[in-house]
C-alpha cells in the first residue's frame, strides 16, 4: 500500500484497517460514538492551525478532519447504512440545490443576496425534513443548531436564528442595559447565598454577553479563545518573573503577583495589544 493523492487510497486504506482478518484491532473496535470526539477535536485543530497560520500544520490536521468522514462512512457501510459515495453524492447535490444563482436560473448580486437566498432554501428543506420524519413538533427556527456546539458559540448562533424573525433586542445599547441587568441579579443570587440561583444568573449573563458579541460583530467564540490565549501568555510573563526573582508563584503573594502581571498589560498597551 502507498500514498497517493488520490482520495480513493484514504478509502482503501480505512477499509484495509477495519477488515476483520488482517486490520488494525484499534480500529476494529470503534463505533460511531467511540470516534466522534475524535472529529470535533481534529475541527479544532484545524481551527488551531488557521489561526496561527501555519499552513504546513493546516495541511497535516486538515487530512485528520479528512479521515474523519471516511471513518465514519466505512462503518456506515459496513453496517447497510451508505458509503462513501453516498455522502459525496449528498453534499454536491446540497451545493447544488443551494446555489441556484450559480448552476440556476436565478441571480444573486452581493453576499448578502446569495445568504438570503441559502436561507431560504434551508428553511424549505427543515420542513421537508420533518415531513419526512412525520414529526407531530412544528418546526422550529432553532431546530438546525446542532446540540453538541460549545455552550458559547451555540448560545451566539441560537439568538442570531431567533433574530431572523423578529425575536431579538433593537440595538446593541438595549443588549448593554441586559447585561448589566443580569450582572445586578448575580450579584443579589450571590449575596443571598443561593448557589442554584447563582448557577442561574451566571448563565443567564453569560447568554447575555453572546448577545452582545453577536449585536457588536464579534464572535463570541473566537474573542474568548483570544482572550484565553492572551491570559496564557500575560500568566507565562508572570511565572518567568517569579523564576527571575527566585521566588515559587504560590509564595510570591497577591501584590508581588499583580504587580508582574501589571508589568506585562504596560508592555502590552504599549505595544498596542
Amino acid at each position: 500500500m502507498q500514498p497517493s493523492r488520490d482520495i480513493s487510497r484514504l478509502i482503501e486504506i480505512m477499509a484495509a484497517l477495519r477488515d476483520p482478518d488482517t486490520g488494525c484491532p484499534w480500529d476494529l473496535e470503534q463505533d460511531f460514538a467511540s470516534i466522534r470526539h475524535y472529529t470535533i477535536e481534529e475541527a479544532y485543530e484545524v481551527a488551531d492551525a488557521i489561526e496561527r497560520q501555519d499552513f504546513a500544520d493546516l495541511r497535516e490536521e486538515l487530512g485528520d478532519l479528512l479521515l474523519q468522514p471516511v471513518f465514519h462512512s466505512q462503518m456506515a457501510r459496513e453496517a447497510g447504512h451508505f458509503d462513501i459515495g453516498d455522502v459525496i453524492y449528498a453534499i454536491t447535490e446540497k451545493l447544488i440545490r443551494r446555489h441556484p444563482h450559480v448552476f440556476g436560473d436565478t441571480s444573486a448580486n452581493n453576499a448578502s443576496g446569495a445568504q438570503a437566498s441559502w436561507e431560504g432554501i434551508k428553511a424549505q428543506e427543515r420542513a421537508a425534513k420533518a415531513a419526512r420524519r412525520q414529526s407531530a413538533a412544528p418546526v422550529s427556527a432553532l431546530d438546525d443548531v446542532p446540540q453538541v456546539l460549545p455552550a458559547l458559540a451555540r448560545a451566539e448562533k441560537l439568538t442570531k436564528k431567533a433574530a431572523k424573525v423578529g425575536f431579538d433586542w433593537p440595538d446593541f445599547a438595549a443588549v448593554m442595559s441586559k447585561v448589566e441587568e443580569e450582572i445586578a441579579e448575580v450579584a443579589e443570587a450571590q449575596a443571598q447565598n443561593d448557589t442554584k440561583a447563582t448557577h442561574e444568573e451566571i448563565g443567564d449573563l453569560l447568554f447575555a454577553v453572546a448577545n452582545l458579541a453577536r449585536h457588536a460583530g464579534v464572535d463570541a467564540e473566537a474573542a474568548l479563545r483570544d482572550a484565553n490565549a492572551k491570559f496564557t501568555r500575560r500568566f507565562h510573563y508572570v511565572e518567568d518573573r517569579c523564576r527571575q526573582d527566585g521566588i515559587a508563584p504560590a509564595e510570591a503573594g497577591l501584590d508581588r503577583l499583580d504587580g508582574y502581571w501589571n508589568e506585562v498589560r504596560a508592555s502590552d498597551k504599549n505595544k498596542g495589544s
